[in-house]
């Protein structure tokens, strides 16, 4: 009988997931609506899971192989799902600001407009 030689192999046998992947994509979902509360919550909520998948691809592209492919791809829908609700978070906090501005500038223009009904 003859005995092959074991040879260990250069990384664990095993792969954990990224430790933010889950989390980055519940922040991104909840940041999409969000965006409906007059966008701060969606930007809020964007923001951090924007910085935290930053942190975790960090991690992944020092060492690919140690982590699991569902993990990295929770990461990548999270960020996705988190440059939305940035996206709209700032084109409703833009469209606010634009129609209070309009409404002020009207008011100036003719104030007894305002105080009739």
């Amino acid at each position: 009988m003859s005995y092959q030689s074991y040879q260990r192999p250069p990384y664990p046998p095993y792969q954990t997931p990224l430790p933010n992947a889950t989390a980055v994509l519940v922040l991104g979902i909840l940041g999409i609506p969000g965006c409906l509360c007059y966008g701060l919550p969606g930007l809020v909520l964007s923001g951090i899971a924007l910085f935290l998948a930053q942190k975790d691809l960090r991690l992944y592209n020092e060492n690919p192989d140690a982590y699991t492919p569902g993990s990295v791809s929770n990461l990548r829908t999270g960020r996705i799902c988190a440059i939305a609700a940035l996206s709209i978070s700032l084109a409703w906090i833009v469209f606010l600001i634009v129609i209070v501005l309009a409404s002020g500038v009207a008011a100036l223009s003719d104030p007894t407009h305002f105080f009739h009904r």
